[in-house]
C-alpha cells in the first residue's frame, strides 16, 4: 500500500475514528421486508450491527453510522442525531444514518401503502429506543477514539453478485466505492466503508432468522483477510431502487448469501493493496432540504381493478409453471398493485396528508473526504438517478436509505410506464428523481 510523504500541517490533518454496537434485538421479532407472512424470528444467524464512523479536519466533523436495518424513520433518525450532536459535537445535519435494507430485521417504521397488511406490527417502542440508544453509544465510541489517520479510495467491480430486476442486461451500477481510513502513525485500518448498488435480499419470506443477508457474509470474508479481523466495516446500500440477486441465485439460502457475499468480498480484496493513501483529505459538509411531489394517485375503483388484473397474471404464471424470476417479478408487481389501492384510500381519507408530515422535507447530504464525495439521500432509488450524478460529478457515490425512508421509492418514468412494483409503491413521482440529482450537484458546486 502507497502513503502519502508527509502529514499535512497540523489543522488539515484528519482525524478518524470508529467502533460498533449490537443492534440484534432481544426476544422474538417481526422481520420486515416481504408482505402477508407472519414472518417472526426464531433465532439469529449473525448479529445486527450499528458501524459509526467520526471524520474531523479543518475545523469540521462528520458521523457516518451504517444500520444492518431495513429503514429508520425521519423522526427516529431526528432524535438519534440530536443526541449525537450534543455528545459529540457535530452538527445533526453532518450525521447520517443509513441502513443496510436487510429484509431480515426488525420493523423500524410504519407504512401508508401497507396499513391493511394485518401481519404485519407497528413499530415496537422499547425496540426503537435500545436502536438509538446503541447508535448513540457507538457514535461517542467513534469520536472518542478518533486519532490523527490517512484515507484512501479504490473502485471494485464484483460480478455476479446481482442485476437489475427487471432486465438482467438493464441499468446497473457495478463500481464499488471501497474508502480505508488508518492510522496515520502506524497504517493501523481503522474502518472501511462500502457503498454498493444491489438489495440484500438473498433471504425470503421462509427464512426466520435475523440476518444483514449478503452483506454480512462480505465483512466476515474481508476481516482476517484484506482487513484486521477487528476493523469496523460499514456496509451501505446504494441506488438500488431496481437491482436485485433475483436472476442470479440458485436459491434464497444462507449458502448463496454467501456466496454472493464472498464474490463481492474477493472484488473489495483485489483492490485494497491498491489504495494510495493521503493525510490531507479535508473534510466538507454540506445539506439541503428540499419538498417533492407527490404522485398523482389513481381512484380506489381504478386502483381495484388493476389489482385485479395483475393478481390474474401472478396467479396464472404460478398455475404454468413460468421461471422462478418471472413469478417473483409478477407476485411483486401485485404486492404494488396492493399498495397503490391503499394509498388512493388514503389519498381520500386524509393519511396521505399526514404521512407527508412525517418524512418532508426531504435532506440531502454531501460529505467530502478529500476528492470524493458521499451524498446521502433518503429512501430508495432506481440505479440510473446514481449513474447519472455519477456522470457529472465522477468522483460521488450516492449512500441511499439515510435519514428517511420516503415511504418507499423514487422511480423512473420507465418504471412508471412499465407498471413496476416500485412505482406502484411509490408515495412520490418519479420527477423528483432529477430534481435530487441536480440539488446534489448543486451542493457540489457550491463547495467548489
Amino acid at each position: 500500500m502507497k502513503s502519502a510523504p508527509s502529514p499535512a500541517p497540523s489543522s488539515a490533518v484528519l482525524y478518524a475514528g470508529a467502533a460498533s454496537a449490537d443492534l440484534t434485538p432481544p426476544g422474538s421479532v417481526f422481520l420486515h421486508g416481504y408482505p402477508h407472512v407472519p414472518r417472526y424470528s426464531t433465532g439469529v444467524h449473525d448479529p445486527l450491527q450499528c458501524t459509526a464512523l467520526y471524520l474531523r479536519s479543518a475545523g469540521q466533523s462528520a458521523i457516518i453510522l451504517a444500520n444492518d436495518l431495513a429503514v429508520v424513520a425521519k423522526a427516529f433518525s431526528s432524535d438519534v442525531r440530536r443526541r449525537i450532536s450534543e455528545r459529540t459535537g457535530t452538527p445533526p445535519e453532518a450525521i447520517v444514518v443509513s441502513c443496510t435494507h436487510t429484509h431480515s430485521g426488525p420493523v423500524m417504521a410504519d407504512y401508508v401503502g401497507a396499513a391493511r397488511d394485518s401481519v404485519v406490527p407497528k413499530a415496537d417502542p422499547a425496540y426503537l429506543r435500545l436502536a438509538g440508544d446503541r447508535m448513540v453509544e457507538a457514535a461517542v465510541a467513534a469520536a472518542n477514539g478518533a486519532t490523527p489517520a490517512e484515507a484512501g479510495l479504490a473502485r471494485a467491480k464484483p460480478e455476479g453478485v446481482g442485476t437489475n430486476r427487471h432486465d438482467p442486461a438493464g441499468p446497473a451500477d457495478p463500481d464499488v466505492p471501497v474508502l480505508v481510513l488508518r492510522s496515520l502513525r502506524d497504517h493501523t485500518p481503522i474502518a472501511c466503508l462500502i457503498v454498493y448498488s444491489m438489495h440484500p435480499t438473498v433471504l425470503h419470506e421462509d427464512s426466520t432468522l435475523i440476518t444483514g443477508d449478503f452483506p454480512e457474509f462480505t465483512r466476515r470474508y474481508l476481516r482476517g483477510r484484506a482487513l484486521p479481523p477487528s476493523c469496523p466495516i460499514l456496509y451501505h446500500m446504494g441506488t438500488a431502487g431496481d437491482q436485485s440477486p433475483r436472476h442470479v441465485t440458485r436459491a434464497n439460502t444462507f449458502a448463496e448469501a454467501q456466496r454472493l457475499g464472498e464474490n463481492l468480498g474477493r472484488a473489495i480484496e483485489a483492490v485494497i493493496p491498491q489504495i494510495a493513501y493521503r493525510s490531507d483529505a479535508a473534510l466538507r459538509c454540506r445539506h439541503a432540504v428540499l419538498d417533492l411531489a407527490l404522485r398523482k394517485f389513481p381512484t380506489v375503483e381504478q386502483a381495484l381493478a388493476a389489482q385485479a388484473r395483475v393478481r390474474a397474471r401472478f396467479d396464472h404464471l404460478s398455475a404454468t409453471g413460468a421461471p422462478r424470476q418471472e413469478v417473483r417479478t409478477a407476485e411483486c408487481d401485485w404486492f404494488g398493485s396492493e399498495a397503490t389501492t391503499e394509498l388512493a384510500r388514503a389519498a381520500a381519507d386524509g393519511r396521505i396528508a399526514r404521512a407527508l408530515a412525517g418524512v418532508m422535507p426531504a435532506e440531502i447530504q454531501v460529505i467530502e473526504v478529500g476528492p470524493w464525495k458521499f451524498a446521502g439521500w433518503p429512501g430508495e432509488y432506481f440505479v440510473e438517478y446514481g449513474l447519472a450524478l455519477k456522470a457529472r460529478s465522477p468522483d460521488t457515490f450516492v449512500i441511499a436509505m439515510v435519514n428517511n425512508t420516503l415511504q418507499g421509492y423514487i422511480v423512473t418514468e420507465e418504471a412508471v410506464a412499465g407498471n413496476f412494483y416500485e412505482a406502484n409503491a411509490a408515495l412520490f413521482d418519479h420527477a423528483n428523481g432529477p430534481r435530487i440529482v441536480e440539488a446534489t450537484l448543486a451542493l457540489i458546486r457550491s463547495g467548489t
